[in-house]
């Protein structure tokens, strides 16, 4: 999968862009059951559904009775939704009423398909939900995978790229995102350094193993995937985490979403979706070990070695220093919509506390 991980989740800001028009129409064109009006088989849960479990997302005492939903994943399979394959697997949905189809996104994109009911629930980025929000489409962020952001600029140990600073006369690879050399920028900034230095290439899906061993000097990745990846090749990297150098730039990546009507109109499912989710993540903290065979097991492609050293790395993250697995926090929603406004990212600024909610986690830690 190398570097495409990467594009998966922050190659969002600039898909938004792309396609979170065509979501907006697709918002303002549903049937009264909540429907894609194209009638699609993936339409989200309507008003004829059955309601699956109570207020507080108990359990429905009628196997018959499940409610099938769909989850729409934002890339193929790995251990950013570890959570979830638990929660499928071990039972957990179905504790809760409910049975989940989990799904790869296609062309449409994940952010369309959530906003235009064509999926009930999906994975999402902090920054595509701001830049949908912006757009008047109705994504909400319903939980944080990952409490901080774990991406940073990787370049082989032998480049010397220790600091931004260093990434002056260097190459970058990237996939064309406005968010890019603004992020470089803001980073070259903080540490002294001029961002006009930098060369930037487009290299498409090329994965940062791949590129790197051409004519790319750095890039950027998840340390708990691409990083780990490494570490298992044996490939010495350096890492310049985005949050070591700016607070604003510690966002959620990825988050768990729906649209607003799932949440007015079928309130309990997203209670019950919530609940059984919380449970597949909190057993990926406390089991990393057999978290990562569901994974392997569910998705056998998976190079399972690497499912397993990024599974022990990733689960502390899931909720590091949060109280609750999922929490998020007005100031990150804020300080990074104001970090994207300010740097001609956003039209407009972000009413940050329509785009998120911790309503629906469970509200104590089992």
């Amino acid at each position: 999968m190398g570097s495409r991980l990467k594009q998966a989740g922050l190659r969002s800001a600039l898909s938004a862009l792309l396609i979170l028009a065509v979501a907006l129409a697709g918002c303002g064109a549903k049937n009264d059951n909540g429907n894609a009006a194209n009638g699609t088989e993936n339409g989200a849960a309507n008003g004829n559904a059955t309601t699956a479990a109570g207020d507080n997302g108990g359990t429905a005492s009628d196997a018959d009775k499940l409610q099938e939903i769909k989850v729409v994943l934002d890339w193929t399979p790995n251990t950013n939704h570890t959570g979830l394959y638990v929660a499928r697997d071990k039972g957990f949905f179905e504790q809760h009423g409910l049975k989940v189809d989990i799904i790869q996104p296609g062309e449409a994109g994940a952010d369309t398909m959530i906003a235009t009911g064509a999926a009930d629930f999906g994975v999402s980025y902090q920054e595509g939900v701001t830049q949908a929000r912006i757009q008047g489409v109705p994504l909400v962020s319903i939980a944080a995978v990952i409490q901080h952001n774990t991406s940073g600029f990787a370049s082989p140990a032998e480049k010397n790229i220790n600091s931004p600073k260093a990434f002056e006369g260097k190459t970058y690879g990237g996939w064309g995102s406005p968010a890019e050399p603004a992020v470089i920028d803001s980073l070259m900034q903080e540490d002294g350094g001029d961002a006009k230095k930098v060369k930037i290439v487009n290299i498409g899906d090329s994965d940062f193993f791949t590129a790197t061993k051409k004519n790319i000097d750095f890039a950027w990745i998840y340390y708990g995937w691409d990083g780990i990846e490494a570490e298992l090749r044996g490939e010495k990297i350096n890492m310049v985490y985005l949050t070591d150098y700016s607070k604003k730039l510690d966002y959620y990546t990825p988050v768990l979403a729906t649209n607003e009507k799932m949440i007015a109109e079928h309130k309990d499912t997203v209670e019950a979706f919530m609940a059984a989710a919380s449970e597949g993540y909190r057993f990926a903290i406390d089991h990393p070990d057999e978290a990562a065979d569901v994974l392997i097991k569910a998705v056998p492609d998976l190079n399972a070695d690497l499912v397993r050293a990024s599974q022990k790395w990733l689960s502390p993250q899931y909720q590091a220093d949060a109280p609750r697995w999922g929490e998020q926090k007005l100031e990150v929603w804020t300080n990074y919509a104001g970090w994207m406004y300010d740097h001609k990212l956003l039209d407009k600024q972000l009413d940050a506390e329509k785009a998120f909610t911790n309503d629906f986690l469970p509200k104590k830690e089992n």
